[in-house]
Parts: structure tokens; sequence; C-alpha cells
């Protein structure tokens, strides 16, 4: 019989401490009544003779309040390794059982239960105990060692034959009787909880009540018994991974059962570098996951991943015995996609400042957000990508800049140049630079656009209809000022072709541009606008992309640096003015004029 109880204080209800407490004002009656008292038995006594008769374990409780208090060693120890006294932690002090109870029980034993200090829930319990001078059991091992009639347990620690040395030093296993118990590092046995089984607790109503004897007896007879409190009130009730709350002492019972049926949970000593090796090699697929791809997919991958590693670890626990805790891994990897999803995060929003510091004075809304949400588009350095790009010149630009003050000449380009460069944005261009009087744009970079050469067209016409708006309500303020006949004509030149776009210039300044031989055509047509007697030209290969724009063939022009003659079209219209009957008599008439071969070129 184990007593889960501690008797610390002598019992109030006994006949003989009730003396002190009676007033006997006769002196007769209170001779009689004093020696009537003291002939009854002591409860303690009666206890302690009981106890006595049956193999029984009583309990102490141990203290972080220093004392002298000790319990009664009951078991003998024998080691092997490492003396327990220089690994476990010691206690301070001790409530004992009166000393008639410890001398009549054939036991000793600790009522501690190991407990997680942060949960509050029962995973293991200590089998040893030391003050840093004596070694004391749990009162599961030492009921276990009263009911096998043995007189010493062995413990074996690192150090001992067959057994490695450690640092620190570590308790291995212990031997009570017939049974071989696996131990922690610091003495305590891991415990697998089964469900709580009311019909194997007894009543003490049940006990004391002479009618109920015959159906316990079965319960009682041959069985180690615990005798403990399992009243809410009596704080012993404790929780267990199962989420269940039960009577302290029931614990206790449970952990002999699995020492008796040798089915325990084992954490081996590979345990922990296992642990390590999973935090270390999930933090770093998870690194490579978010490499490869989203935020979000990696998210959906590394939960499956820690839903494996949990898996796996329910496998071993259920099907091997042994604990591997999941628990570090699966912090490692969320900690490394935090981690490093914040540092992306951080890059990304550097990378989108830097492209919207580069970008935002020259490239469109539109095309600034797409390139935002996909900065991989901006390949630093240079790549070939077929692109269309636009030069546009003012006509007659030195004797305006002759006649007009410096002051004047500057509103006069910012007047003309603010609203073009609004049309050239809002057809997804790019303005690459400005040129003394010209502009040069360029489409498809450093995001793709679908369709460049017809929204450049669009944008060379609409850059034509706001010169022509600016003149008509003089914007320039010329016919106010000092050269009221002079009027803004543009010249417009657009080629399509393969070119090279990138970052170029040196490491301390540099410039998003474009180069290359059609960049160098397109330069070339416009300033032959002014020959071919059209405001706007564009090349064959421009013309090919924009299939039902309004373009009349302007014939073979000769280009500077090019040994053949190019054949180049005017840009009349876009597609609505393509439909116009006007358009297409005028179409028919001008296709009559080049097969008759009667068309006039001009270089002055």
């Amino acid at each position: 019989m184990a007593f889960d109880i501690i008797f610390a204080e002598p019992d109030r209800t006994s006949p003989s401490r009730y003396i002190d407490q009676l007033d006997l004002d006769d002196a007769g009656m209170g001779q009689q009544a004093y020696t009537q008292l003291r002939r009854l038995p002591d409860h303690d006594q009666v206890l302690a003779e009981a106890m006595a008769t049956v193999p029984v374990v009583v309990g102490f409780a141990t203290t972080e309040r220093p004392n002298d208090r000790r319990p009664m060693r009951k078991a003998g120890f024998a080691f092997a390794g490492t003396v327990p006294t220089a690994i476990l932690p010691p206690f301070q002090g001790s409530v004992t059982s009166l000393p008639l109870f410890d001398e009549a029980a054939r036991g000793a034993a600790s009522l501690s239960l190991g407990q997680d200090s942060a949960s509050g829930i029962v995973r293991q319990i200590p089998l040893l105990l030391s003050d840093g001078r004596q070694i004391y059991p749990g009162l599961a091992l030492e009921a276990l060692r009263v009911a096998q009639g043995a007189t010493s347990i062995t413990v074996r620690s690192t150090g001992a034959s067959g057994e490695q040395t450690s640092r620190p030093p570590a308790l291995v296993e212990l031997r009570v009787g017939q049974f071989t118990v696996p131990m922690t590092a610091e003495g305590e046995l891991f415990l697998r909880f089964g469900r709580n089984r009311p019909e194997r607790l007894v009543s003490a109503r049940d006990v004391l009540d002479p009618d109920r004897h015959q159906s316990i007896r079965s319960r009682i007879e041959g069985h180690i018994v615990f005798i403990g409190t399992s009243a809410a009130g009596l704080h012993d009730r404790r929780v267990t991974p199962l989420a269940e709350s039960v009577a302290g002492v029931t614990i206790h019972a449970q952990a002999v059962e699995q020492i008796i049926a040798q089915d325990f949970l084992r954490r081996p000593d590979w345990a922990k570098g296992l642990e390590i090796l999973l935090t270390i090699g999930a933090g770093g697929f998870v690194a490579l996951l978010l490499g490869r791809l989203s935020a979000r997919y990696a998210a959906v991958v590394m939960i499956g991943a820690i839903a494996a590693l949990f898996g796996g670890a329910w496998l071993t626990f259920s099907r091997l015995s042994l604990l591997v805790d999941p628990l570090y891994p699966s912090l490692g990897a969320v900690a490394v996609y935090l981690a490093v999803t914040s540092l992306l995060y951080l890059t990304t929003d550097r990378e989108k400042r830097f492209v919207r510091q580069a970008f935002s004075r020259y490239l469109a809304p539109e095309l600034l957000q797409k390139l935002e949400a996909a900065p991989d588009q901006l390949r630093l350095g240079g790549e070939i990508r077929p692109m269309t790009i636009l030069f546009m010149d003012v006509r007659d630009f030195t004797p305006i800049s002759e006649r007009l003050s410096p002051e004047a000449l500057i509103r006069f380009l910012n007047t003309l140049f603010s609203p073009l460069t609004e049309a050239i944005q809002e057809c997804h261009g790019v303005v690459d630079k400005y040129i003394g009087d010209s502009i040069m744009a360029f489409w498809n970079a450093p995001v793709e656009v679908p369709n460049h050469a017809a929204l450049a067209c669009s944008a060379a016409l609409k850059m034509q209809a706001i010169v022509d708006h600016l003149n008509a309500t003089d914007a320039f303020g010329l016919r106010s000022g000092e050269a009221p006949e002079l009027i803004v004509h543009i010249g417009i030149g657009l080629n399509t072709g393969e070119a090279c776009v990138g970052n170029m210039g040196s490491e301390n300044r540099f410039n998003y541009s474009v180069v290359g031989d059609a960049v160098n055509v397109a330069a070339r047509i416009e300033s032959s606008c002014k020959g071919a007697g059209a405001p706007i030209l564009i090349s064959e290969e421009a013309a090919r992309e924009v299939e039902g724009f309004a373009v009349l063939e302007a014939g073979l022009v000769p280009l500077k640096g090019k040994s053949k003659p190019m054949k180049l079209f005017a840009l009349v219209g876009d597609p609505a003015v393509a439909r116009t009957s006007a358009f297409q008599e005028l179409a028919r008439d001008h296709h009559r004029l080049l097969a008759a071969r009667c068309y006039i070129w001009s270089n002055q």
C-alpha cells in the first residue's frame, strides 16, 4: 500500500488531544474523565500499528526552503558509473511524515510529480531524487520495490561498464527487483498515459462500509494499492497530455503499470542530434523553397513539410515508442520563413524604390506599376529585344532660338515637351532623352508592351495633333512676342527592329537607354521627313506591324550611312482615318501615282 499522503502532523481527533480543551471543574469527575480519555487508543498509534502489519510506503515532499528534516531511507542503492548525487539536482528541504509512521512503514518515497513548468502538464515523473548527499526513490519506484520484497535499487549512469562517458554525466537506467527501467538524464520516467479508468478506483466510502467488503476484495487483494485524494478542493488534480484532469495518485499508479508491462516511452540519445539536423534541414529547405517559389506557394509546401514532421513523430511514437520532438524543426522552418520573407520584402521594397526613382520621370505610370510588380523584367546590363524607336525634332528651330530670349526659349521648349511627353507615356512609351529640340523615345522596354509599333504610331499622331493645337491657341506666345509670323512644325521618324536596351554609362553615373542600328535608322528617318514632305515617316518594318493604320508609301529614300535606299511610309492617321472614303480614294490615287513612277524626291 503506497500512501500519496504525508502524515506530517498528529491526528487532531485523537481522544488524548481533547483533554486540554475540556473544562473539568469537578475534581472527581475531571480526574475520572481524564483517566478514561487516556485509556482510549491514540489514532496515530493505531494507524502505525496497522501499517506495520502490511507492506506500506509513506511519502514525503521536497521544498525549496532549506531545512534539516529528511525522510528515513528504507531502500539501499548500488551505483554503476557516475554517482547520481553528482547528476541529480538537489532539493533544499523536505516535509516528512511523523517518525512513528516512518518507522512502521517498509518504504519512504517522494510524492513529487514532474510537470512542464510552462503548461502545467505532467509528462514525466522523477524516479530518483537527491539532497546532494543521499538518494531517495519516487513513490512509484518505492512501491514496486516493497511489493517485490527487494532491498536495493541498482542505478546505472554514463561511465559504467558498457556505457559511454558523456559531458555532462547522465543517468541511464535502474533496476528494481526483476524490472529494468530506462530513465532520462536527470532520473525521470517518460509516461505513456492511457485514458483514465474510473472503474479501477475504489472509494473510501466502500472501504469503510462492511457490506461492500466482499465486492471490493477482488479489486484490492494481490494488487499494489495507491491511496490518495481526488477531490478538487484538496489541490491534487493534474493535467495529462491527453487533456484529462486526473487525481495525482493515479499518475503514480500508471507509472507502476508501465514498468510492470515494460511498455516504455524512450527518448534515445540520438534524438537531440536528429532534432538539430531536422531543424537545420527544415530551415535550409524553406530557404531553398523561397528561392524557387513565391512566398505563398512556399508557405503551402512548408506547412506540408511541418505536417510530415509531426506525422513522422507520431508514427515513431505510436509504432516504436520513441519520443522525437518535431516542434523545434517546425519552429525553425517558420522562423527561417519569416526571416527570409522579411528580407525578401525589404529587398523587393528597395528594388521598387529604385525602379520608381529611376523610371518615374520618363516612364508611364501604368508601366511603372508593372515594373514594380515584376522587377525581374528589368535586366541590368542590356538585352536584345524587338523595339520601336521614335525621334521627334522641331523644324527650323535655329531661327526660332535666334529670335527668342533665353528665358523665352526655355518656356517654349517646356511648353512643347510637356504635352508631347505625356502623349508618349499615355501610349506606354519611355522617354529616353531630350536632345536640344529633339525627343527620343522607345517602346517594349523595360517591360514587354504588346503592339508596341501601333502604340508608337498612336503617340506620333497625338504629338502632331498637340503641336497643331498649341499653334492654334498660341500656347508658345509667338504671336504676341518678337516672332508673330513663326509657326512650329515637327518631324517624327519611327522604326521597328531589334535593339539593345539597358543601363549604360559608368559605375557612378548611368542611364537606361537603347542603342543599335534600329535606333540609327529611326534618327535618319526623322531627318528625312522634310525631304519627303511628310510630318511623320515610318519604316517598312513598322508599317507591317501597324496594319490598319492610314499609311502611304513615300518611296525608296536614301538614308545617311545606308548603302541602299529604304522604303518609307508616311503615317497619315489611325485606323479610323484609314476607314474613311476620303483616305481610301487618296490611297488609290497614290497607288496609281507610284505605279507610274511619278514621284519626286528632294533632299533640300
